[in-house]
């Protein structure tokens, strides 16, 4: 990393990006549990898949953390229960964090931006892999034979 590069900066955004994919894994799992009725298991194969990619993404913040000499944070990020278990709540309340945890990747790509191309590749990387899994799930919220996007509130 160049000297160029706030390294403070740096590892603490990746310390809430790790902590924001830690909370994805328990939420994801945790929305995974509850869903009921005939469309069920192909709904949590999908939230349980989502679990899966927040961890690997959880793992490679740690990684960059501790590869600049940075200490990875034990903390997980905000856990709410809304205790709202309909499949368009939960996938509303999706976009929600999902939004939170892209934005913190583009406040990276901000720090390293033309300085580190590791970290500059890394947060273009997840904020491709967050805007695609956004619109799947925008897609997820539209209305059979509906082509646009969900309004945002």
């Amino acid at each position: 990393m160049r000297d160029t590069i706030d390294r403070d900066a740096v590892l603490k955004v990746l310390n809430k990006v790790l902590e924001a994919e830690l909370a994805g894994v328990v939420r994801y799992m945790h929305y995974s549990l509850m869903i009921y009725g005939h469309n069920r298991i192909p709904i949590v194969s999908w939230l349980r898949a989502q679990a899966n990619e927040s961890m690997m993404h959880a793992q490679e913040a740690g990684e960059l953390i501790t590869h600049f000499g940075g200490h990875p944070s034990l903390g997980i990020g905000t856990l709410l229960e809304s205790h709202k278990h309909d499949v368009g709540d939960i996938l509303r309340e999706s976009l929600e964090t999902e939004q939170s945890t892209l934005n913190l990747y583009y406040d990276l790509l901000k720090l390293v931006e033309g300085k580190s191309v590791l970290l500059d590749e890394y947060a273009r990387k997840l904020i491709y892999a967050e805007e695609m899994h956004l619109d799947e799930v925008d897609k997820m919220l539209r209305r059979p034979g509906e082509i646009r996007p969900v309004e945002k509130k």
